[in-house]
């Protein structure tokens, strides 16, 4: 089995290294992670058998995989002091808008890069990853990284120059539907219900129709009129959402975040 450094333990950090372990794509014995404010001791006790460093360079000494879970804005600090030690390995890097010339620009040309972008969901094992690989990447080094993240979701590969949607749509997108969920509590608030229960059926409710879409198959237009009853309750809701323009704000707002996410990229 090859060994991995993961630098960076925030909480897709955290979350991914946990997937690694639940999955059982790496043993604890082949795994070191690197952060500059770790802490051993909470550490040590959850992780057993993991080597634990603040050196990002002694994290990537003898490992074959390299895991960036860093901030892109402190990425070119990180990316400068492991450089030299990259040769022939395979990285990969969760940071948003960095695209995969930016890497390779720094990094050595033996070093092969994969480009994700997970979202928030990860955190509790029902995320969903895109993820876009360098051309010197082998098919070894795809199913890798779809083993590494398959533990916190599932996993879709695609082209890079798509991933700035990715970015807008399923990166940003677990912010538009807690808004949704949000919403939805309150209005279940202003007609009588009690704020906890009203926020666990708006939760339920979207969970629940999330996944009918994704166990059935069938279009959402489809399921939605499952609901419809003519003349009735759930008709006239969607009247007054299709005149507040709900389907056009959610396009905008995936639109407005990808076109964000390639500024930030150029």
């Amino acid at each position: 089995m090859s060994k991995l450094a993961i630098i960076g333990l925030g909480k897709m950090g955290t979350s991914l290294l946990e997937g690694i372990i639940e999955s059982g794509s790496y043993s604890a014995d082949k795994i070191i992670v690197s952060d500059i404010k770790l802490d051993n001791d909470k550490l040590e006790g959850k992780y057993q058998g993991i080597k634990m460093t603040t050196d990002n360079k002694e994290a990537v000494k003898g490992v074959d995989v390299v895991l960036l879970a860093v901030k892109p804005q402190v990425m070119a600090a990180v990316l400068d002091n492991i450089k030299n030690s990259l040769a022939n390995k395979l990285l990969i890097t969760i940071a948003a808008g960095l695209s995969l010339a930016s890497y390779q620009k720094t990094v050595p040309d033996s070093c092969r890069i994969i480009r994700v972008m997970p979202n928030t969901p990860s955190l509790v094992k029902e995320g969903i990853s895109a993820f876009t690989a360098s051309e010197n990447a082998s098919k070894e080094d795809l199913k890798q990284v779809k083993s590494l993240l398959k533990g916190v979701g599932e996993v879709v590969e695609v082209k890079e120059e798509l991933m700035d949607a990715v970015t807008g749509l399923s990166g940003s997108g677990p912010a538009y539907i807690y808004m949704v969920i949000e919403a939805l509590a309150d209005g279940g608030v202003l007609m009588g219900l009690p704020r906890e229960l009203s926020q666990k059926l708006a939760a339920q409710t979207v969970l629940g129709a999330a996944r009918m879409v994704m166990e059935t198959g069938q279009h959402p237009g489809e399921l939605k009129d499952m609901v419809t009853s003519p003349g009735g309750t759930t008709i006239r809701a969607v009247e007054v959402l299709e005149e507040k323009g709900l389907r056009g704000s959610m396009i905008q707002a995936v639109k407005a975040a990808a076109e964000r996410s390639k500024e930030l990229n150029n």
